[in-house]
């Protein structure tokens, strides 16, 4: 191993403690943390080749370690016992290698904890389909979804598999029996993990990420055929979710995958992450579209603009905009009003709201 006077674990354990969501390491600089959304330089010396070179050996499983000399980007856990595991992206930068350590705490909190709408607690409940949460990287997709399987966990006798790459969130049996598989370790791909697991007598079904048609025809099926699906996706709101889905097909399948989404589709969630009232951290501002009669005729007619004004008016069906997301935030002191507008991609509305012209109500009125 070589020589290296940094001490990995016991630096990755103190940027957990200071709530760091991400620690960056890099050849020739300061390691980096990011913390409430913001990066942050530590002030220590620069990383040598020494250093990146002992964390490497340190930190990549053995059976990729072959793959060093060859791949360009590697994905893979790390734990540190008691003290946190972390999602890792080993790269190459100016032909060094750089690391990205992503914190995933060994506790799961519940929807309660972190301020998500209890209406999303309906998504659980359902013994087929599939539910998306949606977000840029970054915005606690997976801390969402680990809520979803410990509450069907706690709640259901149902036998649950993940497909993840890599596995973030460990879980342990409660009511349910889970299996938990990483892609490049127990399955080949997303869409290999999907078909074999339909041998498996799943009931839920999480996939880490729809990054393909193959990934996303596989979960579809797995949803069509009495499977409850979650997944993630890199949209910005429910309603371009839907876009996204459809467009990922060539125009002459369009008209079909609209009617399987459908049918399918139980509903999105999108999300983001907006500072803390009070202390380090921040927690999901969510904007929830639940798949009603109205919305998968509008999916069918390929009339999916107007399901943004039935989102607007949706909260007899435990809709949620992001704006009223952020209100309510607000409102219970999770969030500042600074914070929120600055979240808010439209913030005319949202002051509206803030002034108690709620929806539903016209201007001037």
């Amino acid at each position: 191993m070589s020589d290296s006077n940094f001490k990995l674990d016991l630096f990755l354990e103190k940027a957990v403690k200071s709530d760091a969501s991400d620690i960056h390491l890099k050849v020739g600089e300061r390691p980096m943390l990011r913390r409430d959304g913001i990066i942050l330089k530590i002030d220590m010396p620069p990383l040598t080749k020494e250093d990146m070179d002992a964390i490497v050996e340190k930190i990549v499983p053995d059976f990729i370690k072959s793959r060093l000399s060859t791949d360009t980007d590697l994905d893979f856990s790390y734990n540190i016992e008691g003290v946190a595991r972390f999602r890792v992206n080993l790269a190459r930068a100016m032909m060094e290698f750089a690391a990205v350590f992503r914190v995933i705490p060994y506790y799961i909190s519940s929807f309660e904890k972190l301020h998500l709408p209890a209406s999303m607690q309906q998504f659980a409940k359902y013994n087929n389909g599939i539910v998306l949460v949606t977000g840029p990287t970054g915005s606690g997709k997976s801390t969402t979804l680990s809520s979803f399987i410990d509450y069907i966990n706690a709640n259901y006798q149902k036998h649950i598999i993940t497909i993840e790459d890599p596995v973030e969130f460990v879980f342990k049996d409660k009511k349910c029996k889970i299996t938990q598989r990483q892609v490049g370790i127990d399955t080949k791909s997303f869409s290999d993990g999907i078909k074999y697991a339909l041998r498996q007598d799943p009931d839920v079904i999480l996939v880490g990420e729809i990054r393909d048609v193959e990934t996303l025809d596989s979960a579809l099926k797995a949803a069509e055929t009495g499977h409850l699906v979650f997944s993630t996706m890199h949209t910005n709101d429910a309603v371009q979710t839907i876009y996204r889905i459809i467009n990922m097909y060539n125009p002459e399948d369009r008209d079909t995958v609209r009617k399987q989404l459908a049918q399918t589709l139980r509903g999105t969630i999108a999300q983001k992450l907006v500072k803390k009232a009070v202390g380090n951290g921040r927690v999901p501002a969510c904007e929830v579209l639940v798949v009603t009669p109205a919305i998968k005729d509008f999916i069918i007619k390929d009339e999916i603009e107007n399901i943004y004004d039935l989102l607007a008016k949706g909260s007899f069906n435990d809709m949620l905009t992001m704006n009223e997301s952020l209100h309510k935030l607000v409102e219970i002191g999770a969030i500042t009003k600074e914070a929120a507008l600055e979240a808010s991609d439209n913030k005319v509305e949202l002051e509206q709201f803030f002034r108690g012209v709620y929806r539903g109500t016209k201007i001037g009125e």
